[in-house]
């Protein structure tokens, strides 16, 4: 199933290369951005009965355009980036169905399990989504923390999963070595969540053509979806067709 996103910087919808961020000095490579507000894609989502995309915050300035879109599609939208528990219930206050959290689960390059347990029970099992996004080394996936800056010592497995699935609901899981170079999706990662994830899981990251939606839904079963961010025309990419994409998950129920 497709899964749409808003990704915000600056307080503006863009969508930026996630290896750059560990160059964030020196300048972000930016795909796209626009003057559109945010509450443009969530009504565009709300319209298409996309419910379960996700909005990422990536660094401060964002939380009002943020809120914009949760307030857009009440309860359609996940909201991460930044997400703690000083401020969880404010986003899910503004719309959210889900908080999904990262950074604040680590300490250094270590998972926090009390931290995760602690902040599932306070916010709910059912509306915890833990963003485990990473990268390949050394033959095998690592979360990724810190915007994709820092690597840590989580390997992604079948283990952790089962641990971690424990405490939330789902995962989010970028491929973060080919996310937003638009060059096609790694079909290992998926393979690995397929045969290893305990929960639902949306795989992004690489996304180049309607192909790429068709083979995650294939190889998966149906049990992985998909986000596609900058191939997508709505976000200036000429590789996917919104259209075709909304048409892919109303086929689904047909």
């Amino acid at each position: 199933m497709f899964r749409p996103c808003i990704d915000l910087h600056q307080g503006k919808v863009k969508q930026i290369v996630g290896s750059s961020f560990s160059n964030e000095e020196t300048g972000l490579q930016t795909n796209f951005a626009t003057d559109r507000p945010s509450s443009w894609f969530a009504e565009l989502y709300c319209r298409d009965s996309l419910p379960g995309g996700h909005v990422i915050m990536i660094g401060p300035g964002n939380e009002d355009a943020a809120c914009l879109a949760l307030q857009t599609f009440p309860g359609g939208l996940q909201v991460g980036g930044g997400i703690t528990p000083d401020n969880a219930f404010d986003f899910l206050e503004a719309g959210a169905s889900h908080i999904i959290v990262t950074s604040w689960l680590f300490d250094g390059d270590q998972l926090n399990f009390e931290k995760l347990r602690a902040l599932s029970s306070k916010v709910g099992q059912n509306r915890l989504v833990v963003d485990l996004s990473c990268r390949r080394q050394h033959n095998a996936y690592f979360a990724a923390t810190n915007r994709w800056k820092t690597t840590s010592s989580l390997e992604v497995s079948a283990q952790s999963l089962e641990n971690i699935g424990r405490h939330c609901s789902e995962f989010l899981i970028h491929a973060v070595d080919v996310e937003g170079l638009r060059q096609g999706i790694d079909l290992e990662l998926v393979e690995l969540l397929t045969k290893s994830s305990p929960l639902p899981v949306t795989y992004a990251g690489g996304a180049s053509s309607i192909n790429d939606l068709h083979l995650v839904h294939q190889q998966s079963n149906g049990l992985i979806d998909l986000t596609i961010g900058s191939a997508l025309d709505i976000f200036g990419g000429s590789g996917v067709r919104y259209a075709n994409a909304v048409n892919f998950n109303r086929s689904l129920s047909l």
